[in-house]
């Protein structure tokens, strides 16, 4: 599968970390699963266990963030998942507006194992809350380092300000999952 280089928004560096990848490690009819692998994760803050389950605000600290889009529409899906275990996903009429819960038929698993040169973080999300059909993508995550020094990484940057809803990040196509 394709592995995608996030780039840091220039207003926002990072302290020590010097690259994320995303890779789609597996895509088929039971799950979705993703990795991100964080180089120079020395200074990396990775928030605590707090038990699988929905919660809100996950990007106020480490979290990674995918987003879905059927080409040719305005409404999108945004899914957020943390080391924490912790996990959501939201869907939105238009950019940043009518949000809402996005249903989902169990919980996301989210693994993150930090090591002093690199960080890997694992995610599984249910195929049976995804789209089924081909979507245009967004890859993203907040990192943040000692310090509360926060970097936001993402496929493109539209703007001055971070944004990962921008449609200019949603450069990156997620085909139908496979039959196996």
């Amino acid at each position: 599968m394709k592995t995608y280089r996030l780039h840091p928004h220039p207003a926002h560096p990072p302290l020590a970390v010097s690259s994320v990848e995303t890779r789609i490690v597996g895509w088929d009819r039971n799950w979705l699963r993703l990795r991100w692998r964080i180089e120079g994760s020395g200074k990396l803050v990775v928030p605590p266990f707090a038990g699988k389950g929905r919660a809100d605000d996950l990007w106020q600290t480490t979290c990674f963030e995918m987003f879905l889009r059927p080409p040719g529409d305005s409404s999108y899906s945004e899914f957020n998942l943390s080391p924490s275990e912790r996990w959501n996903a939201y869907d939105f009429a238009t950019r940043r507006t009518g949000m809402t819960e996005r249903p989902m038929p169990r919980g996301s698993v989210c693994t993150m194992r930090p090591g002093s040169g690199f960080a890997i973080f694992d995610a599984a999300i249910p195929a049976a809350g995804l789209p089924q059909e081909e979507c245009c993508m967004a890859l993203a995550c907040v990192i943040e380092e000692a310090g509360a020094q926060k970097s936001y990484w993402a496929l493109e940057h539209g703007g001055p300000t971070p944004d990962f809803h921008d449609p200019a990040c949603f450069t990156a196509r997620l085909g139908a999952p496979t039959d196996t």
